[in-house]
């Protein structure tokens, strides 16, 4: 290691503990500020979106312009773009999570012991959060957001595509939480892009920070979940799929498989695989993949959809496990259900899957079935988000089984703790 890099780890390091130390003190003052407090900081920052609106946009043509030199994706740059819509979205946000019911302080649950012991489970925050994304601005709105309604401390680390972005809507947080008379750490933004803020982030703040939430591409996920020394929350792969079954309707099997799958195609919710069973296969297969060309959708299948549209490209079993984030789809003829269920058990990633039938028990057996984190019948996988679930927004979506799973949103920000009140009793 030369000495320039030497001195530059020593200041992250200096930097990051700093962050660290403040988000643990200002941690312990918002666990305990009231809803009402906390729902102000959320308003005011709504209203700083607003006036600042127009820096926010002035930031992100910087961002942009930057990421085009860099030629980055189309995907990527839809992520990254904001527009006048997609700022007021964010003051949206925040104005729906404020009007959300606290988390913090619900009695999960309550009993009385034989000796006269009162127990009860009460939902606290999780403490200090570190939330790593990439590419789009607006998840320094929604981890911010749902943090502070939840009482929690965050770390935001964006992505350095989104640099100049991110940081311009932080200062309208912080102007928020001061308005509020909320102490402006409670939110904080890692200031540097050096990568390795992000390795001390994940390694060696296990003493500041409680769990770490990943959000972004497969290499960010890959990496957070290698080096992270705390708890993670988020998902490596958003393989999803879905189910046209043989009791399908013709329509609706169109209409959710084009939306799950060209909406965005860059979302962790898009349909990346099509199963279709085989019983209906002829009758739903061309209208389905000449909606989908329509839309700018190559399609690769397996013999038998190749068969039926020979235009599609021919699958391989790579494909079966891909995450294409773009206009690309997987189209797999299955015998039925029980086979429909077993190429998800083997390919999925546990994310969202759909089934589009008429036969309410064959989607009882889906649902029992299938082990993934939101599990849907008659609607498209890209309703895979805590604002479509009325969570007001979310932090990411959790394929994990401990703690949160599916959209996290302010109540999954929180753990618990026992109360258990007594008068005098001693154990035997």
């Amino acid at each position: 290691m030369t000495e320039r890099r030497a001195a530059v780890d020593a200041s992250i390091a200096a930097t990051m503990d700093a962050l660290g130390q403040a988000a643990r003190t200002a941690a312990r003052g918002l666990a305990v500020t009231d809803s009402e407090r906390r729902n102000a900081a959320l308003l005011a920052m709504a209203a700083a979106i607003r006036s600042k609106a127009a820096a926010i946009l002035e930031a992100n043509e910087t961002d942009m312009r930057a990421a085009r030199e860099r030629g980055l994706s189309e995907a990527m740059l839809d992520r990254l773009i904001l527009d006048g819509e997609r700022v007021e979205a964010m003051a949206v946000v925040l104005e729906a999570v404020s009007e959300l019911p606290d988390p913090v302080g619900r009695i999960l649950a309550e009993w009385q012991r034989p000796n006269g012991l009162k127990i009860q489970r009460v939902a606290v925050p999780l403490g200090v959060i570190g939330m790593i994304y990439e590419s789009r601005p607006n998840v320094t709105v929604d981890a911010a957001a749902l943090c502070v309604k939840s009482g929690n401390a965050v770390i935001l680390r964006g992505g350095s595509e989104s640099f100049h972005s991110s940081q311009t809507i932080h200062n309208c947080i912080r102007g928020g939480l001061i308005d509020a008379g909320i102490t402006p750490e409670c939110v904080q933004m890692v200031p540097t892009r050096d990568r390795a803020a992000v390795g001390y982030l994940l390694a060696s703040m296990s003493e500041w920070v409680d769990v770490v939430i990943p959000r972004g591409g497969k290499g960010l996920l890959q990496r957070v979940r290698d080096e992270a020394r705390v708890p993670v929350i988020g998902h490596l792969e958003g393989v999803c799929h879905v189910y046209l079954h043989s009791a399908a309707d013709a329509d609706m099997a169109r209409e959710v498989v084009l939306n799950a799958k060209m909406r965005r195609t860059g979302v962790c919710g898009a349909a990346e695989t099509i199963l279709v069973d085989r019983k209906v296969a002829a009758k739903l297969l061309p209208d389905v993949c000449a909606a989908l060309s329509a839309a700018g959708c190559e399609i690769r299948g397996d013999e038998t959809v190749r068969a039926i549209v020979p235009a599609a490209v021919s699958a391989n079993s790579e494909d079966w496990a891909a995450e294409y984030l773009d206009a690309i789809v997987a189209i797999r003829v299955v015998d039925d259900i029980d086979n429909a269920i077993a190429h998800i058990v083997e390919y999925g990633s546990g994310h969202t899957e759909s089934i589009v039938t008429n036969d309410d028990l064959a989607a009882e057996q889906f649902f029992r079935s299938v082990d993934s984190a939101i599990v849907l019948q008659n609607a498209s996988t890209q309703f895979a988000d805590g604002g479509e679930f009325g969570m007001g927004a979310e932090i990411g979506i959790a394929t994990g089984r401990i703690h949160a799973r599916g959209p996290v949103g302010a109540e999954q920000l929180t753990t618990y703790k026992y109360i258990v009140r007594g008068t005098g009793q001693v154990r035997p």
